[in-house]
């Protein structure tokens, strides 16, 4: 009897110590949670930049030298696919839906299932449930659809309106930023302003430089953000912009000023989730704008960077992912006339984006210039050039090629009326932009195959506590339960 009851007590004790030690080993829940969202930023893009920079920061370098970006420096990587209940080639709406519900859905919606009758729980609903600050950032408007997706739920993501008064009336964000809003008084303008309706639900409007560089805590009880000098469709402006007018003595904001930002207002003692997206790549991959793409891919990596200084001040309790929502454009890392070669420092030549080099050639337009001053101010944008035995020397096909854009492009809207010709050449894009942009891309060694998404599976990376949970290959649905691990927390039972 003796014996047994050693052995009984040396079982328990057993037994306690093993859970003694379990209990020591398990994760620690993730208290600051950053999730970076490069939208249409696939392998191919992240590989592109890194190859882009290797070339341009070792010009004398004897072998191929990438170089890192913040994020693929990062120890633990998985990948996944991003289908939807739509396509093998989806869209932004239903990836994002997918990462922030765990739920599969059409095309075009956001947070509601296939039928667009019930609507899903967010992850960052959860957080906020659990003492957590939110937070989203976006260079695109931030009604758009995936910032959207982290806080709004609509059966169409055309429905601006409605996804910016669930932002500014509900109770999930604490801080929203940066583009503005497409539709800040409805479809037909005479609605409540939503301005007036963040007013309402204790939002302070921060939109100038000084402010959001500056923000603290104190500066509201919930904050918008919005950059002052918002371009194109209420966007942040290019990367590539950006730095020229830098150059040229116009401040403006990065993303990563924002991430910054964003952090000062949010730490708490309870912590954060921000998400933050770099929504403008998606944009360039449709006009297959490579160039502008690798800066956008920087800004991005510049603000996780960011995420990652915070992190080295919290190494314990900060989880950072980073991943895209789908790829765009089906860039391609080699072309046919170039054989096993590339020229990377060709892209160097580009000093503006193709949104910008469409005001310039709405400016030949107005001012009927002539084909030959045109090509002057192609060779000053990308570096396209006529002097004979250059790197950048166009051939008679390419010029062929920008003469048959520069035409189109004089006539118009006229030339929007496309066959499949058309469509197939300049995707419904400035004609004369997108040859220049197809041009420089070929002669560096790049191709697009799409003006659309593509169904690449995508590359994620994962730094801090619970990082080992995006190791392995698994659908964009499992983000949204590696998250929620991460955190500790249960989604609800159905």
């Amino acid at each position: 009897m003796k014996k047994l009851t050693a052995l009984l007590l040396a079982l328990v004790l057993g037994l306690s110590l093993v859970s003694i030690a379990v209990a020591e080993q398990a994760p620690q829940a993730a208290k600051y949670v950053f999730f970076f969202i490069g939208d249409g930023m696939g392998g191919p893009q992240v590989t592109a930049t890194q190859y882009f920079l290797g070339v341009k920061n070792n010009p004398d370098a004897q072998f191929p030298t990438p170089e890192s970006l913040s994020f693929t420096t990062f120890q633990k990587t998985g990948i996944m696919t991003t289908y939807d209940a739509t396509s093998f080639n989806p869209d932004s709406a239903s990836t994002a839906s997918s990462m922030a519900t765990g739920e599969k859905t059409l095309s075009g919606v956001i947070n509601y299932d296939v039928n667009k009758e019930n609507s899903f729980k967010l992850v960052t609903e959860y957080a906020k449930e659990a003492g957590m600050k939110v937070g989203v950032l976006s260079t695109v408007s931030i009604d758009h659809a995936t910032p959207a997706a982290f806080y709004a739920k609509v059966p169409s993501r055309n429905s601006y309106y409605d996804i910016s008064v669930q932002g500014m009336s509900g109770t999930t964000l604490d801080l929203l930023g940066g583009g503005g809003f497409k539709r800040p008084t409805g479809d037909n303008k005479d609605q409540k302003d939503i301005f007036e309706i963040a007013k309402e639900n204790k939002f302070t409007l921060v939109n100038t430089l000084e402010g959001i560089r500056g923000l603290k805590p104190e500066d509201g009880e919930r904050v918008l953000m919005i950059a002052p000098d918002t371009v194109g469709s209420d966007a942040m402006q290019y990367e590539i912009d950006r730095v020229r007018l830098a150059a040229e003595g116009t401040d403006s904001a990065s993303i990563a000023e924002f991430t910054q930002s964003a952090i000062n207002y949010l730490n708490n003692e309870n912590g954060f989730f921000l998400m933050v997206e770099g929504g403008k790549i998606d944009w360039c991959g449709h006009a297959n704008d490579a160039m502008t793409s690798i800066y956008d891919t920087i800004a991005l990596s510049d603000a996780v960077q960011v995420a990652v200084d915070f992190a080295k001040e919290h190494p314990e309790e900060t989880l950072i992912v980073v991943t895209g929502d789908h790829e765009t454009g089906g860039l391609t890392l080699g072309f046919a006339t170039t054989g096993y070669d590339t020229h990377y420092d060709y892209l160097q030549k580009q000093n503006v984006s193709y949104e910008d080099f469409d005001k310039i050639v709405g400016q030949m337009r107005e001012g009927n210039v002539g084909f030959e001053d045109a090509l002057k101010q192609i060779e000053a944008s990308f570096g396209l050039t006529t002097t004979a035995d250059q790197g950048l020397t166009l051939t008679a096909k390419e010029l062929e090629s920008l003469k048959a854009a520069y035409e189109k492009s004089m006539l118009g809207n006229a030339f929007k009326v496309m066959g499949d010709t058309e469509a197939f050449l300049y995707g419904g894009y400035e004609p004369l932009t997108v040859t220049c942009n197809h041009i420089l891309n070929n002669k560096a060694g790049l191709a697009y195959t799409s003006y659309a998404h593509t169904g690449l599976q995508l590359p994620v990376y994962a730094h801090g506590p619970a990082a080992d949970l995006f190791v392995g290959s698994y659908d964009n649905t499992d983000i949204f339960f590696k998250l929620m691990a991460a955190m500790n927390l249960t989604p609800d039972q159905k």
